[in-house]
């Protein structure tokens, strides 16, 4: 039996990717906080030696909070996937990046070409381990998500029904487009491509393109929940970090990948919502 380890196995992505995996046949290792610590060389070591496959999930996340600790995210999201590849030369790698490697201000579609720009140290540090994991020797494919949701974890969608509950009006930046993401989705394009062991960089997202806004009005719909929400500037709820303004990712590279169709993220978001 073939044994996949996933780094920060214990967050949104890497816990749907372990169910799945588990469910087709494969050994799944878990490594995370507090026993694994990848910014540890040895804790690396120990949990790629017995794998034949390495997903890294595990990401310094705290976008905010980059902008002040910025030598903990840059470990993290750079110097600690480069360790990594070092130690999984032999194997195969699938890295998880992000939407934050852009900066883009347009309605241009993105593809796996067009030149990054990130606003953020958060970004900055993930563009920094991609280019760091395409300079080793190591055999590997980089999967840029955006806009995740998922059971074991904080997310958008989490994050609006808290303030459903609290507040009698809500506010939700209509200047952010992209598409979210369930996670059980993007576990599924993530075996496709172990089971391929296809290589390069590949954006994936499910499938359509929407505002926060336009999410957040779906949301309350299919929540049935009875709460006027006005759209708004980002810069009407400003943040240490700026977030990209255009998550349009043109996912076509992958699909040629993908054993299945990717789902709108009305459909995928029905689902989720239906489950919880």
């Amino acid at each position: 039996m073939k044994k996949i380890a996933i780094l920060g196995g214990k967050g949104m992505l890497g816990s749907d990717l372990a169910k799945l995996a588990k469910s087709t046949d494969y050994e799944v290792l878990i490594f995370d906080l507090p026993e694994f610590n990848i910014t540890r060389d040895a804790d690396i070591r120990n949990a790629v030696s017995n794998a034949d496959f390495i997903v890294n999930c595990a990401a310094y996340t705290a976008v905010d909070k980059a902008e002040t600790e910025r030598e903990a995210c840059r470990s993290v999201n750079a110097l600690a996937v480069e360790s990594l590849a070092k130690s999984a030369k032999n194997k195969y790698l699938i890295h998880i990046s992000t939407d934050f490697v852009f900066g883009d201000e347009s309605e241009n579609i993105l593809s796996e070409n067009d030149m990054p720009k990130p606003l953020s140290w958060y970004g900055s540090t993930k563009l920094e381990g991609e280019k760091l994991l395409q300079a080793s020797d190591c055999r590997n494919a980089i999967v840029r998500l955006q806009w995740t949701y998922g059971t074991h974890g904080v997310n958008f969608i989490s994050k609006l029904l808290e303030a459903a509950n609290r507040n009698p009006k809500l506010k939700v930046v209509g200047d952010q487009t992209g598409s979210p993401t369930w996670t059980a989705d993007a576990a599924r394009a993530i075996m496709c491509l172990i089971k391929n062991q296809t290589e390069g960089l590949y954006h994936f997202a499910d499938n359509g393109y929407a505002s926060r806004y336009e999410v957040a009005k779906f949301i309350l719909l299919e929540k049935k929940i009875d709460k006027e929400v006005s759209s708004c500037s980002s810069a009407d709820f400003p943040t240490p970090a700026k977030r990209p303004k255009n998550s349009r990712f043109n996912c076509s590279k992958i699909d040629g990948v993908l054993d299945f169709k990717r789902p709108s993220w009305q459909e995928s978001m029905s689902e989720f919502l239906r489950q919880i």
